[in-house]
């Protein structure tokens, strides 16, 4: 993808980013005969896994009984004992049939609360996966010099791509393709400029009172602490609400299961391991993203993984990258 696109709702200052974004899901799809699908994407909701691990169980009261029916006694009074007898076993009985059905109906409540609850978090949640291209591997000296992020739920405006003006050479450009000149053209925003924009991208993106989760390969080495350094370096922050999985640890995960063939974390390796054809270049921000989303679809399915077991389990904040990063420091 030679061009760099934009997001086409927003204004970024002073500048233009020169290519439209449009809704992804209705364009993938129309390119499916081509070879270039992502269809019928969805993430396991907990319509499916209610609770992790298996389907949903059903419960059933058993009642319970005791049996105090004695055996004769030899007494003048022998029928008003077994008459106590029998209304001490009738209460018992009573009792007992009554905890059971509501020890039971407790525990049903509960299960269909949490199921809710996971069912809520899940069509809430905005799942957006996204890529960058650097000059280089040092967070330091290097810049970002694409962006591209693909909002999974689809719609209007659901992909944001550009390049990026880093004021640098770029001299990595067998790794990428993108050179100095491109970068360097007319209407390529530099990155203070393009911040504002990125994050109205995601807040325009959030459904109300939901939660951002964005997915990266490799994310946690690399994309995410890229992303700090360069808000950081233009006196932003990364908001507090954005939550993060980068899909190299579920990719492990995948190359314990048994059965699998999987032989390597790299998402060029996921890419041939689920048969997906890559579209456009590779170590481009969009094809990168298009790959990744198809990847996600797959290994989510195979590891049975809900949202909320994303968010639960996998998910990290950029607070706790910064707090690791101080701490490894301090430790030197």
């Amino acid at each position: 993808m030679r061009a760099a696109m934009c997001f086409s709702h927003l204004q970024l200052p002073r500048c233009q980013i020169h290519t439209l974004c449009g809704s992804w899901w209705k364009k993938v799809n129309d390119l499916s005969k081509r070879q270039e699908n992502i269809s019928n994407f969805r993430l396991l909701g907990s319509n499916i896994y209610g609770l992790q691990g298996g389907r949903d169980r059903r419960w059933t009261n058993k009642s319970l009984s005791t049996n105090t029916e004695g055996k004769n006694v030899v007494s003048r009074k022998t029928t008003n004992i077994s008459q106590q007898i029998t209304d001490v076993s009738s209460f018992t009985h009573s009792n007992l049939n009554t905890s059971s059905v509501e020890i039971g109906a407790c525990k049903s409540v509960h299960i269909e609360q949490k199921i809710a609850e996971k069912k809520d978090i899940s069509k809430c949640t905005t799942v957006i996966v996204f890529d960058i291209e650097t000059t280089g591997f040092s967070r330091e000296n290097h810049r970002i010099i694409e962006i591209a992020f693909r909002d999974l739920s689809g719609g209007v405006d659901s992909t944001f791509q550009t390049l990026v003006n880093p004021d640098k050479i770029v001299t990595n450009p067998d790794i990428h393709g993108i050179s100095t000149y491109m970068v360097s053209k007319p209407g390529v925003p530099r990155m203070k400029d393009l911040i504002p924009i990125l994050l109205q991208y995601v807040r325009s993106r959030q459904k109300p009172g939901g939660q951002i989760l964005l997915v990266a390969h490799n994310g946690k080495a690399f994309d995410v602490p890229f992303l700090i350094s360069e808000f950081n370096r233009w006196s932003y922050e990364i908001p507090s609400d954005w939550h993060f999985v980068d899909t190299m640890s579920p990719a492990r995960e995948l190359m314990k299961a048994e059965g699998s063939t999987l032989s390597s974390k790299s998402l060029q390796a996921l890419r041939e391991y689920y048969n997906i054809p890559l579209v456009g270049n590779a170590h481009r921000a969009m094809s990168d993203v298009n790959v990744l989303a198809l990847v996600l679809q797959k290994m989510t399915r195979d590891l049975k993984l809900t949202v909320p077991c994303l968010l639960e389990n996998y998910s990290f904040t950029a607070s706790e990258i910064i707090n690791n990063s101080k701490k490894k420091k301090n430790s030197r």
